[in-house]
């Protein structure tokens, strides 16, 4: 079976590719994001520690440093504002782990989402998606317990998922897509397909694709990314039902030149799959905007 290939999408600068990539993304007006160790060689050390976000939109190069960090795993995305949201992955002592930083890179305000985030991940709004793994859901963190939760960019809680027929309480989080108009979001155990509008859930689909890392949205298709074992490069090609997803073909996802993907993370956003592997210098991307997608 042919593979179906990403495409070229963002790459760091050659200027930074000696320093730590921190974390990167791609937010949701699709500008490419690399959070870099202040220090010139290996992770921070210190607590707080500085590091510098470099950002490429439309082919330009822009830098904000950031002061007084204290994730030591940090996820970040950017706010519509031109600022910046970092948080630590896990939550120590009860502490308040999610920083928000300026255009400027000052520090503005800090407050918790609970432990061991999955995803962070910012809407056109500037709202918040945080979705948590078992250790958080499972754990003695209550901020966690939902799954899946809605914050404004200040810490205020917005929304938050609850068991509704068809899908029962989610245990991890394994894909999440934020786009324009919905969030997409596929649970374990059984990875039912979240559609949620405004917020609240509106629809629950069955879904046969177990495993699943990222997820892809156009019209009533969705493209599955990811699986467990020797799944874990396959792309699954769904229609969409009211109440299903039904998988029309199945296939494998490689790099643009054709090969295998290594170790990677990926970030959805509405039609777009963005894909990234270490060491995190280059993203790549599955459009199902794209002609030969169609």
């Amino acid at each position: 079976m042919t593979p179906d290939r990403l495409a070229p999408y963002a790459r760091l600068p050659h200027a930074y590719r000696h320093r730590d990539v921190l974390h990167s993304t791609v937010d949701a007006f699709g500008r490419a994001h690399w959070l870099i160790a202040g220090e010139r060689h290996g992770r921070p050390r210190a607590d707080p520690y500085d590091a510098v976000v470099v950002t490429l939109e439309d082919g330009r190069r822009h830098e904000t440093h950031l002061s007084a960090l204290r994730p030591r795993f940090p996820l970040f995305d950017a706010l519509p504002d031109g600022g910046f949201v970092v948080a630590d992955a896990r939550r120590r002592a009860r502490g308040e782990h999610v920083q928000v930083f300026d255009a400027l890179g000052r520090p503005s305000w800090s407050f918790a989402v609970g432990d061991a985030v999955e995803h962070l991940l910012a809407d056109e709004t500037g709202d918040l998606w945080v979705a948590h793994f078992d250790e958080g859901v499972c754990g003695d963190d209550e901020l966690s317990h939902p799954g899946l939760r809605r914050w404004s960019s200040t810490g205020e809680p917005v929304w938050r998922y609850e068991p509704v027929p068809g899908a029962g309480e989610i245990i991890d989080c394994y894909a999440l897509n934020v786009a324009e108009r919905a969030v997409w979001a596929c649970p374990y155990t059984d990875f039912p397909l979240l559609e949620i509008r405004g917020d609240r859930v509106v629809r629950v689909r069955r879904n046969p694709v177990a495993g699943a890392r990222g997820l892809a949205v156009r019209g009533d298709r969705v493209v599955f990314f990811g699986g467990y074992g020797d799944e874990r490069d396959r792309i699954a090609d769904c229609r969409l039902t009211d109440t299903t997803v039904e998988v029309a073909a199945e296939g494998r996802l490689a790099r643009p030149d054709g090969g295998a993907l290594g170790r990677r993370r990926v970030v959805g956003r509405g039609a777009r799959l963005y894909v990234q592997e270490e060491p995190s210098q280059e993203w790549t991307v599955l459009d199902l905007a794209a002609p030969d997608t169609a």
